[in-house]
């Protein structure tokens, strides 16, 4: 029966995973409460479109550049410390947000390359506070992972990530339902603080938290070697595919209410967000335990082909009904996809350097979002928002090829893990399922 495999714990286990995944629910709650009211706070400063965008848009900066040294960290120094670096983010960049309008604003002409444009000091300062706020996912995310694989026994380490992953659909779906309802009620202020709040809470709750692993100087030593250990065969290919899913993923978060808008069609986007809020929990449920029987081969096979269904849906929609449907495929697929990474990266690595292991596949992610924006607003000049779904598409079935083809040390073992029939051969510590003996 699902979620039983909590009763197997021991009174310390149980109480790690309570705290860890209350935690959660504040982090990601508090990350995404300040979705649907930041954009309309920049644009009360002056913000122009362009410059709503940027300021979004900074958060990747703070991400891409410290995920590899938080990532490092969490080997290091303990997933503990990395944890609180994440929710300290999430405490005090709302706060950072409030204080911009109080600063003496300023705009400066700066003239390069023939071309004259203005430098606004209110923006300037969202951006870094926006990018000092991407530090959250950098750290809180990686340390998260590698917190619950430390704690999971190794057979049934894909049921639990699963359950404990919850935490990112949940959060999602309450945090920005109490940011709009504070921000209509209040406004602002109101609405910012609670976020800054959760990130308080989430600190006190980390406190608490007794951590099983110990750093030690393998760890250390290893960090050293972090980016040479990125085309290593064991996190090469996961890394590539959440590159290109990253593509799809950023082109879905933010074309799509320009794609509905373009479609003519009156619908509330939210509730495609919402249909794959919906679906990541569901698919959450249920991949991660029967991934541990199984092999997570074939469930990361099956969520690059529904990824690539989804974005075909969304390719060929014309009606609410086929968006809302798209959106629920995608969520399935992403719910899916992403526990099973961290499965996959926590089977190949130990505890010494599963924050680095994890970190590292993570970037292909992260880089993915962040040219999705910029690489794909340039297509849709020419092929419209249509067409960037229909090529994220592609993208994904791409994705699905290389694992099928190159996740292991041939293309015979390959083809085997990718359908269930074989072994991980870069698995370190997991009993592998019976269907997986055929090699």
């Amino acid at each position: 029966m699902a979620l039983t495999i909590f009763s197997t714990f021991s009174p310390s286990v149980r109480h790690n995973l309570t705290v860890l995944f209350a935690a959660g629910l504040c982090f990601w709650a508090g990350l995404a409460g300040l979705l649907p009211t930041l954009p309309l706070f920049i644009e009360t400063l002056g913000g122009s479109g362009q410059q709503i965008g940027i300021v979004m848009a900074s958060f990747a900066i703070g991400l891409l550049v410290a995920r590899p040294y938080l990532a490092r960290l969490a080997d290091e120094r303990g997933r503990k410390v990395v944890l609180m670096v994440g929710l300290s983010a999430i405490a005090i960049a709302p706060f950072g947000y409030l204080l911009v309008q109080f600063l003496p604003r300023a705009i400066v002409p700066l003239a390069f390359a023939g071309v004259t444009f203005n430098l606004d000091s209110s923006i300037l300062a969202m951006m870094v506070i926006r990018a000092f706020h991407g530090l959250s996912i950098a750290a809180f995310v990686v340390a998260y992972s590698a917190l619950v694989l430390d704690l999971a026994p190794p057979a049934n380490r894909g049921e639990l990530i699963g359950y404990m992953t919850l935490v990112n659909p949940i959060g999602l779906a309450l945090g920005p339902a109490l940011g709009g309802f504070l921000y209509e009620a209040t406004g602002f202020t109101t609405a910012f603080l609670a976020m800054g709040l959760l990130g308080i809470a989430g600190l006190g709750l980390v406190a608490r938290l007794h951590e099983p692993y110990q750093p030690r100087d393998a760890a250390a030593a290893a960090s050293k070697q972090f980016w040479g250990q990125l085309w290593s065969g064991r996190v090469r290919t996961p890394a590539i595919i959440l590159l290109l899913v990253g593509l799809a993923f950023g082109t879905l978060s933010t074309f799509v209410p320009l794609y509905v808008r373009e479609a003519g069609l009156a619908l509330n986007v939210g509730l495609i967000y919402s249909a794959s809020a919906l679906a990541s929990f569901m698919s959450r449920l249920m991949a991660g335990r029967a991934s541990d029987r199984h092999g997570r081969g074939r469930f990361i096979t099956a969520s690059l082909l529904l990824y690539s269904l989804g974005m075909g849906i969304f390719w060929l929609a014309r009606s609410t009904p086929m968006f809302l449907l798209a959106g629920f495929v995608q969520g399935f697929a992403g719910g899916t996809l992403i526990p099973m990474i961290a499965a996959l990266m926590g089977d190949r690595s130990t505890a010494s350097d599963r924050g680095r292991t994890f970190g590292l596949a993570m970037v292909g992610f992260d880089v993915g979002i962040a040219l999705a924006g910029p690489v794909f607003g340039t297509i849709a000049d020419q092929l419209g928002y249509r067409g960037i779904f229909g090529l994220s598409g592609v993208m994904t079935l791409v994705g699905l090829v290389i694992f099928a083809t190159a996740n292991s040390k041939d293309l015979a073992h390959s083809l085997r893990f990718a359908l269930g029939r074989g072994r991980d051969v870069y698995a370190i510590d997991l009993p592998q399922p019976q269907a997986s003996q055929v090699s």
